[in-house]
């Protein structure tokens, strides 16, 4: 299946340090050429965090902050008003910096399972405890992804758009660790069958090729999400053990790209190799031919940046860049 991404391309994760989205997006423009982003810019408040600027995308389904989280309500609040308007004036900001732009350029939503484990009901539990009001979520998200989509095509004509789910909750949703209202107990484990047809529903807004599902945590469940359809799995490199290569091997062989997240999130000293080295070693240990790689094989950072200071970003995203082209060398 094919990719409107190169081999050697790398991206960012989605989340920047800032309030200025105008700088955000000359920045991703300008560092990530070949595999560009819409940044989100959580710094500016609610409903410029992730979960609040995807909840804004729900169809009939309105939402608000409610002591410090998310919340179905019966009309739209003052707070997803606000995460429109970050997400139109982020839109205007793309569409400037992105003035003549042919290529693949990635959105990033928040996805079903883990929307469902921060988002509240009006009674105060979290989504997931209610597989009807899950399923009418993800059915409303999967309608809300699809005209963002939409939106994004009409402002870079150019584009080729690539969906990326964010799903740092879908472990713990599977595990069954998401807290009740109480703190006392934990919501029940949703079946892995159930959290892929609902992140199925979701990626099916996005063209083939072009699917990606980003956790950040330990053990990522590949199965659920190469079943669920995705074309690329992103997950942090750091957090990778022994016991997930036959999984991540299968994957792989399928054609199935891994985004690896190799730099660190926030400020540390990092060189070509911290970012190198953790890709050639997986690749060696997997038993891959190196003139694989490159086109399997998309660097990222670890998780989104938003916690980092400019200068350490500017640093990330030009490291990344010479290891997505020491890989292409490699060939």
């Amino acid at each position: 299946m094919s990719r409107p991404w190169a081999p050697g391309a790398v991206t960012g994760l989605g989340s920047l340090p800032g309030t200025d989205p105008a700088e955000a997006a000359t920045l991703v423009l300008g560092e990530l050429p070949d595999l560009p982003h819409l940044p989100e810019l959580p710094a500016r408040g609610p409903g410029a965090d992730a979960v609040g600027r995807t909840a804004a995308l729900l169809v009939d389904l309105p939402v608000e902050v409610v002591v410090a989280s998310w919340q179905l309500t019966a009309h739209p609040g003052r707070d997803v008003r606000h995460a429109r308007d970050y997400l139109a004036w982020d839109l205007d900001a793309l569409e400037a910096a992105a003035a003549g732009y042919a290529g693949p350029l990635k959105v990033q939503a928040v996805g079903p399972l883990t929307l469902a484990a921060s988002v509240e009901l009006a009674n105060g539990h979290k989504i997931v405890s209610d597989l009807g009001a899950l399923r009418d979520l993800t059915e409303s998200l999967a309608e809300g992804v699809r005209e963002h989509l939409s939106a994004v095509a009409a402002r870079v004509p150019g584009a080729d758009l690539v969906l990326q789910l964010d799903e740092p909750s879908l472990p713990e949703v599977l595990a069954g660790r998401v807290p009740t209202p109480s703190g006392y107990g934990t919501v029940a484990p949703i079946e892995p069958t159930v959290a892929q047809q609902r992140l199925a529903t979701v990626l099916s807004g996005a063209a083939p090729g072009r699917r990606v599902v980003h956790c950040c945590g330990p053990n990522v469940p590949v199965d659920v999400l190469r079943s669920a359809g995705t074309d690329a799995i992103s997950l942090d490199a750091a957090l990778l053990g022994a016991a997930q290569y036959d999984v991540l091997g299968e994957a792989l062989d399928a054609g199935t790209s891994l985004w690896l997240g190799v730099l660190p999130a926030t400020d540390a000293t990092i060189t070509l190799d911290t970012a190198r080295t953790p890709i050639e070693r997986l690749w060696r240990d997997l038993g891959f031919a190196p003139e694989r790689l490159a086109g399997a094989v998309v660097p990222t950072p670890s998780c989104g940046l938003a916690g980092a200071s400019t200068g350490y970003v500017r640093r990330v995203l030009a490291l990344l860049r010479d290891a997505g082209k020491s890989l292409v060398d490699q060939q």
